[in-house]
């Protein structure tokens, strides 16, 4: 599923993602992102920012923030939870809340007023406004139009089952919100419901509500079906 999915990771995004049921890393992410923290980093030290990093009016409440080498966290952003990680070059726009455990891949961003939960965005994914990201995984080059949101819980609370070639899979969570492959597109105001799964070049209406697994690429607009 993660080749099919994300066929030009690089070797840190490849090693943080299981090749047949990616959505487990987010599981156990924050034991993922502690192998990522730098071996040279002092006794305690709780916040580690690269060179030419700016940090403006930044309200860290977080344990355990990398933040790399040229980053950009705007005033007005909210850090918190354990183990936030932003590669080179990541952005996290003025009044975004970001709740560890999330990875940030290099040049990704998190936009004014998109909220980013227990997720993972590769590299140059972006959600710029007013997103919800939870329990999710944007690939490389995935843009979120404005209020894009990944809906993880299912309102009766059951476990959250996808569809993957042609058979129904439990995922062993009732928390899970959507898969998406590289350069995916989400048109202004749509709703991606849990467990959806979409293959590089879908994109997906203006105000639309999506379900289910759609790996062709091209426009998607149908409801989920039920399970």
């Amino acid at each position: 599923m993660r080749d099919r999915l994300w066929p030009n990771l690089d070797p840190v995004e490849r090693d943080l993602l299981p090749a047949d049921a990616p959505w487990q890393a987010l599981a156990d992410l924050q034991a993922r992102l502690a192998a990522l923290w730098p071996a040279d980093a002092r006794d305690g030290e709780e916040v580690v920012i690269g060179r030419d990093a700016v940090l403006d009016g930044v309200h860290i409440a977080a344990r355990r923030v990398l933040v790399g080498d040229g980053c950009r966290i705007e005033p007005g952003a909210v850090l918190v939870g354990e183990w936030i990680v932003l590669r080179p070059g990541a952005v996290v726009r003025s009044h975004a809340y970001v709740r560890g455990p999330v990875y940030l891949g290099a040049g990704s961003l998190v936009g004014h007023a998109s909220e980013v939960k227990n997720a993972i965005l590769l590299g140059d994914a972006k959600a710029p406004h007013f997103a919800y990201v939870g329990d999710s995984i944007l690939g490389p080059g995935v843009n979120l139009g404005a209020g894009t949101k990944l809906s993880n819980l299912r309102l009766d609370g059951r476990e959250v089952k996808i569809s993957w070639e042609g058979r129904r899979t439990a995922t062993g969570t009732h928390k899970l919100g959507a898969l998406l492959g590289e350069g995916v597109q989400t048109g202004c105001n749509s709703v991606l419901n849990p467990g959806t799964i979409l293959g590089p070049g879908c994109y997906v209406a203006p105000c639309a509500a999506v379900g289910g697994t759609h790996m062709a690429p091209g426009l998607v607009r149908t409801l989920p079906a039920r399970s």
